[in-house]
């Protein structure tokens, strides 16, 4: 007799510890409590893309309930407990079930029609401030300021621009009082908004990254 999807127990793993490799086949999805896990792709030169983010109470990689396989490799970018769902269980009623997780597929495929757009026809500015605003969304905090634990070089192979880049524009977020620098941590703060044509951090459209 299967467990109920809520006595599953949680796992654990560590920062930079994969929850799954490209090819692996999965029997499971996991829901995560708390961390940030991350998909991405490696160029054989090997400089990365970061493709996917996934926040404490989002479905990781919820298309794997369709292909049973990680066709990327999925990490996790801070100390991390998630809930392994696994796939023959989706279709009970209550957390896990089916109408969440295909839920869940729309708004990941959402997101990344965006992330396209932003890397595709944003400059620098613009991608850094529409990622950090998209996340402190996500996070639903209404807090003055919420605490992004990536670090500039993980920022810089989310939203495709170099760490020096990344660097210097946060430096001038920080001016203007959009974001907070403090030591290693990053701090959005509520000045971030999603529109950047209406906001004073954006940069002009002139200024590519």
């Amino acid at each position: 007799m299967h467990k109920r999807i809520s006595e599953v127990p949680w796992r654990q793993f560590r920062r930079y510890e994969h929850l799954a490799r490209a090819g692996d086949r999965s029997d499971c999805i996991y829901c995560i409590k708390d961390g940030w896990a991350c998909r991405y792709e490696l160029l054989r030169d090997g400089r990365r893309q970061i493709t996917a983010l996934y926040l404490p109470g989002e479905y990781c990689e919820p298309h794997w309930l369709l292909s049973g396989q990680a066709r990327l490799p999925v990490m996790a970018l801070t100390r991390l407990t998630a809930r392994p769902i696994p796939l023959g269980q989706i279709d009970h009623p209550g957390e896990g079930g089916v109408r969440n997780v295909l839920h869940a597929m729309v708004q990941a495929m959402e997101r990344q029609a965006q992330w396209i757009t932003r890397l595709g026809r944003k400059n620098a500015t613009e991608r850094i401030v529409e990622l950090l605003a998209d996340l402190r969304a996500r996070m639903g905090s209404d807090d003055d300021k919420v605490v992004i634990p990536l670090a500039q070089r993980e920022i810089a192979d989310i939203v495709g621009l170099t760490p020096v880049h990344v660097n210097r524009v946060l430096h001038r977020l920080a001016e203007q009082n959009c974001v907070h620098l403090c030591g290693r941590s990053l701090l959005a703060s509520t000045q971030m908004d999603h529109s950047t044509e209406q906001h004073p951090c954006a940069e002009k459209q002139g200024e590519q990254g």
